[in-house]
Protein backbone atom coordinates (compact mmCIF):
# COMPACT_ATOMS: atom_id res chain seq x y z
CA UNK A 1 0.00 0.00 0.00
CA UNK A 2 1.46 3.19 -0.32
CA UNK A 3 2.86 5.01 2.75
CA UNK A 4 1.72 8.61 1.37
CA UNK A 5 -1.94 7.61 1.87
CA UNK A 6 -1.60 6.60 5.30
CA UNK A 7 0.98 9.31 6.58
CA UNK A 8 -1.55 11.30 9.10
CA UNK A 9 -2.30 8.08 10.66
CA UNK A 10 1.92 7.06 10.80
CA UNK A 11 2.18 10.25 12.50
CA UNK A 12 -0.03 9.85 14.98
CA UNK A 13 0.18 5.71 15.92
CA UNK A 14 3.52 4.99 13.93
CA UNK A 15 4.36 2.90 11.25
CA UNK A 16 4.11 -0.83 12.98
CA UNK A 17 0.77 0.46 14.13
CA UNK A 18 -0.68 1.12 10.35
CA UNK A 19 1.47 -1.82 8.98
CA UNK A 20 -0.46 -4.36 11.67
CA UNK A 21 -3.62 -2.68 10.21
CA UNK A 22 -2.45 -3.68 6.56
CA UNK A 23 -2.49 -7.29 7.61
CA UNK A 24 -5.55 -7.70 8.98
CA UNK A 25 -8.40 -9.21 7.71
CA UNK A 26 -11.99 -8.01 8.56
CA UNK A 27 -15.50 -9.47 7.83
CA UNK A 28 -18.33 -7.14 7.97
CA UNK A 29 -21.45 -8.12 7.64
CA UNK A 30 -24.27 -5.07 7.03
CA UNK A 31 -23.46 -2.39 4.63
CA UNK A 32 -26.62 -0.11 5.82
CA UNK A 33 -26.18 2.83 7.44
CA UNK A 34 -24.01 1.62 10.20
CA UNK A 35 -22.08 -0.78 8.20
CA UNK A 36 -21.42 1.29 5.18
CA UNK A 37 -19.96 4.19 7.43
CA UNK A 38 -18.15 1.89 9.06
CA UNK A 39 -16.35 0.77 6.36
CA UNK A 40 -15.60 3.97 5.00
CA UNK A 41 -13.52 4.22 8.04
CA UNK A 42 -11.66 1.30 8.08
CA UNK A 43 -10.83 1.44 4.25
CA UNK A 44 -9.48 4.74 4.95
CA UNK A 45 -7.51 3.51 7.84
CA UNK A 46 -5.90 0.82 5.97
CA UNK A 47 -6.86 -2.09 6.34
CA UNK A 48 -5.88 -5.00 4.29
CA UNK A 49 -8.40 -7.72 3.35
CA UNK A 50 -12.46 -6.58 3.93
CA UNK A 51 -14.72 -9.44 3.07
CA UNK A 52 -18.22 -7.80 2.92
CA UNK A 53 -21.26 -9.51 3.56
CA UNK A 54 -25.08 -7.91 2.10
CA UNK A 55 -27.65 -9.74 0.21
CA UNK A 56 -29.51 -6.16 -0.11
CA UNK A 57 -29.64 -3.48 -3.25
CA UNK A 58 -30.00 0.39 -2.76
CA UNK A 59 -33.47 1.54 -2.45
CA UNK A 60 -34.83 5.17 -1.85
CA UNK A 61 -35.16 5.26 1.77
CA UNK A 62 -31.76 4.90 2.15
CA UNK A 63 -30.95 7.61 0.40
CA UNK A 64 -31.34 9.88 4.02
CA UNK A 65 -28.15 8.28 5.61
CA UNK A 66 -26.55 5.83 4.20
CA UNK A 67 -23.35 6.66 2.82
CA UNK A 68 -23.13 4.50 0.09
CA UNK A 69 -26.67 5.23 -1.31
CA UNK A 70 -26.76 7.55 -4.35
CA UNK A 71 -29.03 8.07 -6.90
CA UNK A 72 -26.66 6.76 -9.58
CA UNK A 73 -26.99 3.63 -7.14
CA UNK A 74 -30.53 2.95 -6.70
CA UNK A 75 -31.27 -1.18 -7.57
CA UNK A 76 -27.81 -2.49 -7.41
CA UNK A 77 -26.37 -4.60 -4.87
CA UNK A 78 -25.17 -2.75 -1.53
CA UNK A 79 -21.99 -4.85 -2.19
CA UNK A 80 -21.21 -4.01 -5.78
CA UNK A 81 -21.50 -0.43 -5.13
CA UNK A 82 -19.37 -1.21 -1.91
CA UNK A 83 -16.46 -2.84 -3.36
CA UNK A 84 -16.47 -0.01 -6.03
CA UNK A 85 -16.58 2.76 -3.07
CA UNK A 86 -13.69 0.68 -1.72
CA UNK A 87 -11.02 0.03 -4.61
CA UNK A 88 -11.53 4.11 -5.78
CA UNK A 89 -10.29 4.67 -1.86
CA UNK A 90 -7.19 2.20 -1.71
CA UNK A 91 -7.10 -0.10 -4.64
CA UNK A 92 -4.64 -2.02 -2.86
CA UNK A 93 -7.46 -2.93 -0.27
CA UNK A 94 -7.62 -7.09 -0.71
CA UNK A 95 -11.92 -7.15 -0.89
CA UNK A 96 -14.09 -9.96 -0.67
CA UNK A 97 -17.77 -9.17 -1.71
CA UNK A 98 -20.75 -11.76 -0.70
CA UNK A 99 -24.49 -11.04 -1.94
CA UNK A 100 -25.11 -13.64 0.67
CA UNK A 101 -28.10 -13.31 3.37
CA UNK A 102 -27.22 -14.64 6.48
CA UNK A 103 -28.50 -17.98 7.75
CA UNK A 104 -26.88 -21.01 8.58
CA UNK A 105 -26.42 -22.78 5.26
CA UNK A 106 -24.48 -19.41 4.50
CA UNK A 107 -22.66 -19.15 7.95
CA UNK A 108 -19.91 -21.51 6.74
CA UNK A 109 -18.94 -19.32 3.35
CA UNK A 110 -18.70 -16.54 5.80
CA UNK A 111 -16.85 -16.88 8.48
CA UNK A 112 -14.51 -19.29 6.29
CA UNK A 113 -10.55 -18.57 6.50
CA UNK A 114 -8.54 -16.80 9.12
CA UNK A 115 -10.48 -13.98 10.20
CA UNK A 116 -9.13 -10.95 12.90
CA UNK A 117 -12.52 -9.72 13.87
CA UNK A 118 -15.86 -10.14 12.64
CA UNK A 119 -18.25 -6.86 12.83
CA UNK A 120 -21.79 -7.12 12.84
CA UNK A 121 -24.00 -4.63 11.34
CA UNK A 122 -27.41 -6.26 10.57
CA UNK A 123 -30.30 -5.06 11.67
CA UNK A 124 -32.67 -8.41 12.14
CA UNK A 125 -32.67 -10.10 14.97
CA UNK A 126 -32.66 -13.75 13.78
CA UNK A 127 -29.41 -13.37 11.78
CA UNK A 128 -27.66 -11.14 14.11
CA UNK A 129 -28.12 -13.96 16.57
CA UNK A 130 -27.09 -16.62 14.20
CA UNK A 131 -23.53 -14.68 13.45
CA UNK A 132 -22.96 -13.91 16.95
CA UNK A 133 -23.52 -17.35 18.01
CA UNK A 134 -21.78 -18.87 15.23
CA UNK A 135 -18.27 -16.15 15.73
CA UNK A 136 -18.83 -17.13 19.51
CA UNK A 137 -18.80 -20.46 19.59
CA UNK A 138 -15.54 -20.62 16.66
CA UNK A 139 -13.91 -18.17 19.09
CA UNK A 140 -13.03 -15.65 16.61
CA UNK A 141 -13.39 -12.23 17.83
CA UNK A 142 -16.76 -10.03 17.33
CA UNK A 143 -18.23 -6.94 17.87
CA UNK A 144 -21.18 -5.41 16.98
CA UNK A 145 -23.96 -2.72 16.27
CA UNK A 146 -27.02 -2.41 18.70
CA UNK A 147 -30.25 -0.59 17.20
CA UNK A 148 -29.10 3.09 15.79
CA UNK A 149 -32.81 3.80 14.42
CA UNK A 150 -35.38 6.02 16.24
CA UNK A 151 -32.49 7.99 18.20
CA UNK A 152 -32.05 11.10 18.59
CA UNK A 153 -29.25 12.19 20.82
CA UNK A 154 -26.13 11.06 19.08
CA UNK A 155 -23.98 12.19 22.19
CA UNK A 156 -25.86 8.92 24.48
CA UNK A 157 -23.79 6.33 21.79
CA UNK A 158 -21.53 4.38 23.85
CA UNK A 159 -19.90 0.75 24.21
CA UNK A 160 -20.39 -1.91 26.44
CA UNK A 161 -20.22 -5.67 26.49
CA UNK A 162 -23.50 -7.08 25.60
CA UNK A 163 -24.35 -8.00 28.75
CA UNK A 164 -23.86 -4.84 30.27
CA UNK A 165 -26.30 -2.50 27.82
CA UNK A 166 -29.28 -1.49 29.01
CA UNK A 167 -32.38 0.78 26.99
CA UNK A 168 -31.76 -0.79 24.04
CA UNK A 169 -34.56 -2.70 22.73
CA UNK A 170 -32.72 -4.81 20.09
CA UNK A 171 -29.72 -5.00 23.13
CA UNK A 172 -32.18 -7.06 25.47
CA UNK A 173 -33.78 -8.69 22.43
CA UNK A 174 -30.31 -10.26 21.65
CA UNK A 175 -28.91 -10.71 24.67
CA UNK A 176 -32.31 -13.42 25.95
CA UNK A 177 -31.82 -14.70 22.63
CA UNK A 178 -27.99 -15.41 22.96
CA UNK A 179 -28.25 -16.02 26.47
CA UNK A 180 -30.59 -19.30 25.23
CA UNK A 181 -27.95 -20.61 22.65
CA UNK A 182 -25.49 -20.34 25.73
CA UNK A 183 -23.49 -17.07 25.08
CA UNK A 184 -21.98 -15.50 27.45
CA UNK A 185 -20.03 -12.12 28.03
CA UNK A 186 -17.22 -11.41 25.88
CA UNK A 187 -19.42 -9.59 22.83
CA UNK A 188 -18.61 -5.95 22.81
CA UNK A 189 -21.06 -3.49 21.76
CA UNK A 190 -22.16 0.11 20.07
CA UNK A 191 -25.73 1.23 21.54
CA UNK A 192 -27.74 3.89 22.56
CA UNK A 193 -29.49 3.60 25.96
CA UNK A 194 -31.73 6.92 24.88
CA UNK A 195 -35.80 5.37 25.24
CA UNK A 196 -37.30 4.96 22.49
CA UNK A 197 -40.85 3.65 21.66
CA UNK A 198 -40.67 0.30 20.10
CA UNK A 199 -40.92 -3.21 20.79
CA UNK A 200 -39.48 -5.71 18.86
CA UNK A 201 -42.72 -7.96 17.18
CA UNK A 202 -42.66 -11.62 16.95
CA UNK A 203 -43.38 -12.91 13.71
CA UNK A 204 -47.07 -13.70 13.96
CA UNK A 205 -47.65 -9.99 15.40
CA UNK A 206 -45.90 -8.68 12.43
CA UNK A 207 -48.61 -10.09 10.33
CA UNK A 208 -51.00 -7.96 11.91
CA UNK A 209 -48.98 -4.26 11.37
CA UNK A 210 -49.71 -1.57 9.74
CA UNK A 211 -48.38 -2.40 6.60
CA UNK A 212 -47.81 1.57 5.65
CA UNK A 213 -45.15 0.60 8.43
CA UNK A 214 -43.29 -2.16 6.50
CA UNK A 215 -41.44 -3.21 3.61
CA UNK A 216 -40.96 -6.43 2.11
CA UNK A 217 -37.89 -8.18 2.46
CA UNK A 218 -36.98 -12.04 1.26
CA UNK A 219 -41.03 -12.14 1.38
CA UNK A 220 -41.17 -10.88 4.85
CA UNK A 221 -42.48 -7.93 6.37
CA UNK A 222 -40.35 -5.42 8.23
CA UNK A 223 -40.73 -2.48 10.13
CA UNK A 224 -39.77 0.92 8.45
CA UNK A 225 -37.92 2.93 11.57
CA UNK A 226 -37.16 6.41 11.68
CA UNK A 227 -33.82 7.02 11.75
CA UNK A 228 -31.08 10.38 11.30
CA UNK A 229 -27.94 10.84 9.27
CA UNK A 230 -26.33 11.80 12.06
CA UNK A 231 -26.79 9.28 14.71
CA UNK A 232 -26.56 6.19 12.31
CA UNK A 233 -23.21 7.99 11.41
CA UNK A 234 -21.69 8.52 14.67
CA UNK A 235 -22.56 4.35 15.28
CA UNK A 236 -20.59 3.26 12.15
CA UNK A 237 -18.15 5.30 13.29
CA UNK A 238 -18.05 4.42 17.02
CA UNK A 239 -18.17 0.77 15.73
CA UNK A 240 -15.41 1.13 13.25
CA UNK A 241 -13.00 3.22 16.22
CA UNK A 242 -13.79 -0.26 18.07
CA UNK A 243 -12.99 -2.32 15.68
CA UNK A 244 -9.76 -0.87 15.36
CA UNK A 245 -8.95 -1.16 19.06
CA UNK A 246 -9.57 -4.45 18.61
CA UNK A 247 -7.34 -5.40 15.84
CA UNK A 248 -4.57 -3.76 18.17
CA UNK A 249 -5.08 -5.71 21.16
CA UNK A 250 -6.80 -2.01 22.82
CA UNK A 251 -3.59 -0.04 22.24
CA UNK A 252 -5.32 2.84 20.06
CA UNK A 253 -5.13 5.21 23.11
CA UNK A 254 -7.24 8.00 23.40
CA UNK A 255 -6.03 11.37 23.63
CA UNK A 256 -5.71 11.84 26.55
CA UNK A 257 -3.77 8.54 27.34
CA UNK A 258 -1.26 9.47 24.55
CA UNK A 259 0.00 12.79 26.17
CA UNK A 260 0.08 12.01 29.77
CA UNK A 261 2.98 12.33 30.84
CA UNK A 262 2.54 9.60 33.66
CA UNK A 263 1.76 6.85 31.29
CA UNK A 264 3.16 3.60 30.89
CA UNK A 265 2.21 2.82 27.57
CA UNK A 266 4.64 4.36 24.73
Amino acid sequence: MKSEQFLRITRLLGENVVHSLHEKHVVLVGLGAVGGMCLESLVRSGIGTIRIVDFDTVGITNLNRQILATYDSLGRLKTEVAAERVKAINPDCKLEALPLFVQQETLGQILEGDIDLVIDAIDSLNPKCSLLQEAYNRNIPVISSMGAALRRDPFLVRKADLMDTYGCPLARAVRTNLRKRGVGRGIDVIYSPELVQFTYRKPEEEEHADFNEQIIDRGRKRNVLGSLPTVTAVFGQQLAHLALSKLLDGTLLSGEEAFNPNSNKP
